[in-house]
């Protein structure tokens, strides 16, 4: 079991059966995004949270049914581990003093500008694709 977590998930399907009904709508919704953009990512649960990578950590699903230790979210958070190289003229992006990790918060599927969150993991995967397995 994970220190900051009373939860431990073996699989991705664990997650969403634990999830409420809203989260797991909006989740799944998510995951369908993510897939339709980087079809061939690699789905693993981290922090058991589903993290999509190709060479490195690209994105992840954080609904606020998954707690981190004492910090209560709502919503369900999909952020970009590597936000801050992102272009976001829009502020779009939540940075909540974050220097590296920038995220969206989203509270209902309809919220979701597909076209727009499509174009910030489309230039993520970029972005992965460029550093690729460079530290």
């Amino acid at each position: 079991m994970a220190k900051m977590q009373p939860v431990n998930f073996k699989h991705v399907d664990e997650f969403l059966d634990y999830l409420p009904e809203a989260e797991r709508l909006l989740v799944e919704h998510l995951r369908e995004i993510v897939w339709d953009c980087i079809p061939d990512a690699r789905e693993k649960l981290s922090y058991n949270v589903p993290y999509y990578s190709r060479n490195r950590r690209i994105c992840f699903i954080w609904p606020s049914a998954i707690p981190w230790g004492k910090v209560k979210k709502e919503g369900v958070m999909f952020g970009f581990c590597t936000g801050h190289l992102l272009t976001d003229d829009v502020g779009y992006l939540e940075k909540g003093g974050r220097k590296i990790v920038y995220a969206k918060t989203f509270f209902a599927p309809e919220e979701i500008e597909v076209d727009l969150l499509k174009s910030f993991i489309l230039e993520a995967v970029e972005l992965d694709r460029q550093i690729g397995g460079k530290r």
